[in-house]
């Protein structure tokens, strides 16, 4: 090659180059056709998300992905702020734990049009949305209600709280709490406010409190309901947090044994709760393989294998009731998992 015409292509080359590496960017793969990324993201920063992620980073390293593990401190605003990033790093897939789904709808409307979009932990069936990954959240409220008739055979009053009381899982496992101590038969599902009271023959709801995942206000809730209801009989923790905060608020006021606890999810708090006898049940969805799930799924689908999405588009990952004869034997799993 003569000199003048290879210091012509010179130029050439390096913006070809440049273009290349520009593209590899905006498909989500590394430079040299490296391994896809897809992103795994909570709704909030919580104990139940840390195990989740050890799900979705063990997912990533088994099925050839890098994963992307975002958990917003402030629930959809910062959800909103974490998807334009990722989307504008091309990434190839999201699983998306909406923390408002009705007012999000037009963003993950945008994730389905620039990626993959699936839903895990809390659904938005009107979503464009590949599948859910998830329990069912109605049937493991109506499992929390069944706890709730263990603990308080002869009946009384309940209190439950939650974080965002509109996200679809919080409403769902509200529901069937209600309508299982309502006796409502199975297939009959209500659709009762959050915030009003609602008696039954043996069980009376008053109400569920909401803390925006404030784990102070968490807290201060319970303390004003214990102040409020010198008698209540049960205080239901509907997120994994909530549990522990009744738990200690009750401990501090001195009633432990006097107000039944049920709760959600397996943080170490509520578990050591139930070895103790403070804590009735809780019922434990398993967060691990909502990460791992999530991430298997996405990492098929990446590299074009869509045989991993069930005709139902719901990838079940069940509930359970853990009470104080199982918590042993349960924990020491969760913590072969998570280790």
């Amino acid at each position: 090659m003569k000199p003048r015409l290879r210091l012509l292509l010179l130029p050439i080359l390096a913006v070809s180059g440049c273009l290349a590496l520009t593209q590899c960017g905006k498909s989500g793969e590394p430079s040299g056709g490296g391994k896809p990324r897809v992103a795994y993201m909570g709704n909030a920063i919580a104990p139940f998300w840390t195990i989740a992620e050890k799900g979705a980073r063990k997912a990533a390293d088994e099925f050839g992905v890098e994963v992307d593990v975002r958990m917003p401190a402030n629930g959809a605003a910062d959800q909103k702020r974490m998807v334009e990033e990722l989307l504008a790093r091309g990434i190839k897939g999201i699983a998306f734990s909406p923390a408002d789904p009705k007012n999000q709808l037009d963003l993950m409307q945008e994730i389905a049009k620039n990626t993959i979009l699936i839903t895990q932990d809390s659904d938005a069936p009107d979503a464009p949305r590949q599948c859910f990954v998830g329990m069912d959240n109605y049937q493991a409220g109506r499992l929390c209600g069944k706890l709730i008739k263990e603990a308080m055979p002869e009946g009384g009053t309940v209190m439950c709280f939650v974080g965002r009381a509109g996200q679809l899982n919080a409403k769902q496992r509200r529901q069937g709490l209600t309508d299982e101590l309502l006796d409502r038969p199975e297939g009959q599902q209500g659709d009762d406010p959050p915030d009003v009271e609602l008696k039954g023959a043996k069980y009376t709801i008053l109400g569920t409190r909401t803390d925006e995942v404030d784990f102070a206000k968490a807290k201060s809730n319970v303390q004003d309901a214990l102040t409020r209801h010198q008698d209540i009989g049960c205080l239901v923790g509907l997120f994994s947090y909530n549990t522990p905060k009744i738990y200690e608020a009750v401990k501090e006021a001195n009633r432990l044994g006097k107000v039944k606890i049920v709760g959600f999810d397996e943080e170490d708090d509520t578990l050591r709760g139930v070895q103790e006898g403070h804590i009735y049940g809780t019922v434990v969805q398993s967060p691990y393989h909502y990460g791992y799930e999530s991430v298997r799924i996405l990492a098929a689908l990446a590299k074009g294998d869509k045989s991993v999405i069930p005709a139902s588009k719901f990838v079940e990952v069940p509930a359970k009731a853990v009470k104080k004869g199982d918590v042993d034997a349960f924990w020491k799993q969760l913590k072969e998992l998570v280790k």
